[in-house]
């Protein structure tokens, strides 16, 4: 029996994941020792459960064969979920043939309806297809309504048959849309509430509250209450008997009621210790302000694994530790749990922060700026809620329009991704990520390894995803403060209408740096605008220092009625023409009236206020330059264009062999088990595989092979240096291109063979005419395989001229990689040349990343140049490293941070 031979990818400790009822599941890989567990759990199991299993009651079946899936041997894997510290259910597959295999769960009774079934099918399908297994067979009674709903509401694709009162079926294991969708959907119903009771709590307990006022614990209390908490509020310090007017009790347990919320200001040495009585007091969600723990070293590393390990025992979720705290600012909750000065206004924008000082900033300056907070979170260490958290959390929100992240690291970054494609289609994302001037280049020895970089990685994840990457604080804050306001622009045109020409001309320049458009206006809104007062009415249109309030509404009424812009730029000065009241009002009403967005630039009044409201309700912003209302409109414009663009799909490819390239991997480790470049002929081969047209190469060690080679391939020919570590040929004279006969080869060899200091060289025929390019791919550690498409040849590194993205690519995903380089106009036919056949350079791209999925031990791929001519793209370079594949997590299974 042939099978696809991949890495292990079942990892031995396990994972935590979230049940439906958000309380916290362990599910690992079954052990020996688990055998008595497993009798216990049958001993729990019911008649009717046994029956359904076995199709017949006996419990001996049972036992039997829980003893089978304990005992370490070939041919099935086995999956056991932990809850409340038991064994309660298990999930196994038995190999049948290549990519088929048959599955079968057992579960307890107790813990039905917690979604523990379908946890351990979707985690069983992840390990199966990470396996090599295709699809998962199974024989359930058609009686077993509950086991039928598991497998029918899962998501994956399935066939089902009926005979004598048994079901077939056939399941899927691939990730397809609709799985993705379901899984996504149940993961953010758990994760909403698991996080309930830490976002809406209706008793909070401050542990470590001290006496005096300066101490974190007593100022995160004072908080609270001046707040307006809605809910009932505790002490706990045995020193106390009332502090800052709250009742204080010696210990958790003797808190007269269960607590929601426990806010936690200990020493590092005693967190462990005070949220262990947490969890036997039966609370639900805790905050750890107390630094000292991973950002101190091994020993402080060690004290957040005993503390996570407790929590997740008791279903405890965590925020921190070393954080600010956390706000909600609904109206049935106000609970300020933080120990910073100002108290957040109610608003639509919800903010996550790694760093608790950036937390105050963005705080800070959103108020400053007039933008209301749904909710905040500074997430510290994030042992355990992390920004995937709080994105699942805020996606199903009513309150929370805009949700904006300060990162410093990423657990998961293909999750994030996913997650944020699917959120941003109704909530832009707005990201600044700290740490972009950290991390040089990677050591490698290709062109797309010695261009990848963190932030290359960063960029291609968050152009993917939809994610707004900003540079600063603020310009996240102002950016919100657009996105808050719908409508979303429709297009790129803007027009700049106001009584400040120097600032129009400013915001023109803006708008020409941000790619927006600033049309001429027809004759016919020019004339009307003329008549409004207008003393240039061409865009910007310039209403003069003198412009009353009129003069601007009539104005505006012309320009948002036109049809020939998409947004609006009011730059405004108040002078004594006209009372910054009348102004606002004016705005307000054409604002209330428009159906596209405006933004405003206010200066010259100290009574300016931020913000403008509106009859409807919104809140118009007002910048103070003009530069910033645009950068705004311009991020609110590319979030409006990615959200109206289609998902795409990643296509279905046809020639491409799987057990081929295995089979190439598999000889290579043979020889060479601790990995290395691939030479010429086998790197041409793995390409072959993926359906990659490659010129052919042969070796030769000496002139005669050489010439030999060169009369096989057909003149003209190129000879290259296949000298190992050498990147840049042309750089040594290490190519020779052109060569018309023996003589020329013979010469070039030696030429060659001499400059390179070795030998060994490779003969092509000579590619045809086109456009080269580098395409690359690069497997990251944390965000998998990235790939590279730029101007290739030896204008590779002089242009740096490259895109990037990650998997999974989709059609639309590599179609913007192309678009979007320099080099784009040459495929398209520049000055009348022949244009090249760039749906062929798409499928190249389409094949590395199919490659790099199928190939877990692809290091780094370098094909430069590939030549896209008319008649199809051509690979004539390739250098390819392989290295021994480490276990990678399956980026779409629901694994909780921390494992």
């Amino acid at each position: 029996m042939t099978t696809i031979e991949r890495p292990e990818a079942l990892p031995g400790a396990g994972w935590d994941v979230l049940a439906a009822d958000g309380s916290v599941v362990r599910i690992r890989p079954v052990r020996e020792d688990d055998e008595l567990a497993l009798e216990a759990m049958n001993g729990r199991v019911s008649d009717e459960s046994i029956y359904l299993r076995f199709f017949g009651i006996s419990r001996t079946m049972a036992d039997e064969y829980t003893h089978h899936l304990a005992a370490e041997q070939d041919g099935h894997v086995a999956l056991v979920a932990e809850y409340g510290g038991d064994v309660v259910g298990i999930a196994s597959y038995e190999l049948l043939r290549t990519g088929e295999a048959e599955m079968a769960f057992l579960l307890q009774d107790s813990v039905h309806g917690r979604g523990i079934g379908t946890l351990l099918l979707e985690q069983l399908a992840a390990t199966a297809r990470e396996n090599g297994i295709q699809r998962l067979r199974a024989d359930t009674l058609g009686v077993n309504a509950k086991m039928l709903r598991v497998l029918a509401n899962s998501g994956f694709e399935q066939v089902r048959k009926l005979d004598s009162g048994v079901v077939e079926l056939v399941l899927d294991t691939a990730y397809h849309p609709l799985t993705l969708e379901r899984m996504a959907d149940r993961e953010r119903a758990a994760e909403n509430r698991s996080l309930h009771r830490l976002f809406s709590p209706r008793t909070v307990a401050v542990i470590g509250a001290g006496r005096t006022a300066g101490g974190i614990g007593h100022e995160v209390l004072r908080n609270i209450v001046n707040g307006g908490f809605t809910g009932s509020v505790y002490a706990v310090n045995p020193h106390a008997a009332t502090i800052a007017d709250v009742v204080a009790y010696p210990t958790i347990a003797a808190v007269p009621r269960e607590v929601d919320l426990a806010v936690i200001a200990v020493p590092a040495e005693r967190v462990a210790e005070v949220l262990a009585e947490c969890g036997e007091a039966g609370v639900g969600g805790a905050v750890v302000l107390t630094a000292g723990f991973s950002e101190l070293g091994p020993a402080g590393r060690q004290l957040q694994r005993e503390m996570l390990a407790i929590a997740r025992r008791h279903s405890i979720r965590l925020v921190g530790p070393n954080c600010l705290g956390l706000v909600n600012t609904a109206p049935e909750v106000s609970l300020n749990a933080t120990f910073a000065e100002m108290a957040p206004t109610r608003g639509t924008l919800a903010i996550a922060a790694q760093s608790g000082a950036v937390g105050i900033a963005v705080l800070e300056h959103a108020g400053r700026a007039g933008l209301g907070i749904s909710e905040f979170v500074s997430l510290g260490n994030k042992v355990d809620v992390s920004g995937n958290d709080v994105l699942l959390h805020w996606w199903g929100d009513p309150r929370t329009t805009v949700i904006g992240l300060y990162l410093e690291s990423f657990g998961n970054p293909r999750k994030f991704g996913g997650l944020a494609r699917m959120i941003g289609r109704t909530k832009p994302i707005l990201v600044v990520k700290g740490g972009r001037s950290v991390g040089g280049r990677r050591a490698g020895a290709s062109h797309t390894a010695a261009a990848a970089t963190p932030e290359t990685a960063v960029d291609a994840l968050f152009a993917q995803s939809g994610v707004l990457r900003m540079d600063t604080i603020e310009e996240l804050v102002e950016t919100a403060r657009v996105l808050a306001v719908p409508p979303l622009p429709r297009g790129r045109r803007i027009a700049v209408v106001g009584n400040a020409g120097g600032a129009g001309i400013l915001a023109a320049d803006a708008a020409s740096r941000l790619e927006l458009e600033l049309p001429e206006l027809s004759e016919a809104v020019q004339r009307r605008l003329e008549e409004a007062g207008a003393v240039s009415s061409g865009n910007p249109v310039d209403l003069g220092a003198a412009a009353s309030p009129a003069s601007l509404a009539q104005a505006l009424k012309v320009i948002v009625d036109s049809g020939e812009v998409d947004s609006v730029v009011i730059n405004y000065a108040v002078t004594r023409a006209g009372r910054v009241e009348d102004i606002y009002a004016t705005i307000a009403t054409a604002a209330t009236q428009a159906e596209l967005p405006i933004v405003v630039n206010c200066v010259g009044s100290t009574h300016a206020t931020p913000e403008i409201a509106l009859t409807d309700g919104r809140r118009l912003p007002v910048f103070p330059f003009p530069e910033s209302a645009v950068r705004a409109l311009a991020h609110a414009v590319r979030y409006a264009e990615w959200r109206s663009r289609p998902q795409g799909v990643v296509p279905e490819l046809p020639r491409v062999d799987a057990l081929g390239t295995r089979a190439v991997v598999q000889r290579f480790f043979k020889h060479q088990p601790e990995g290395g470049w691939l030479d010429p002929r086998r790197a041409c081969q793995l390409l072959q595989c993926a359906g990659v047209s490659v010129i052919p190469v042969t070796t030769a060690l000496n002139r005669a092979e050489t010439i030999k080679a060169a009369e096989t391939a057909g003149y003209p020919v190129a000879l290259k240096t296949a000298a190992p570590g050498v990147l840049h040929k042309t750089d040594i004279g290490g190519v020779r291109v052109g060569l018309t006969n023996a003589v020329q080869v013979g010469l070039a060899y030696d030429e060659v063979a001499a400059a390179a200091r070795d030998p060994q060289v490779v003969v092509q025929a000579m590619a045809p005419a086109g456009t080269e390019l580098v395409i690359g791919a690069v497997r990251d550690r944390l965000f998998g395989p990235l790939l590279m498409a730029g101007s290739g040849g030896v204008l590779t590194d002089l242009l740096a001229d490259r895109q990037w993205r990650g998997l999974p690519l989709t059609d639309l995903d590599a179609t913007d990689m192309v678009h979007s380089l320099r080099c784009a106009p040459l495929l398209a036919g520049y000055r009348g040349a022949e244009a090249a056949d760039q749906a062929a350079v798409l499928d190249v791209i389409h094949r590395i990343a199919w490659l790099a999925e199928q190939v877990p031990e692809l290091a780094e791929l370098d094909i430069n140049p590939l030549v896209a001519g008319p008649t199809g793209a051509f690979a004539v370079d390739v250098r390819i490293r392989l290295a021994p594949a480490t276990p990678e997590p399956d980026w779409y299974a629901r694994r909780m941070r921390g494992d």
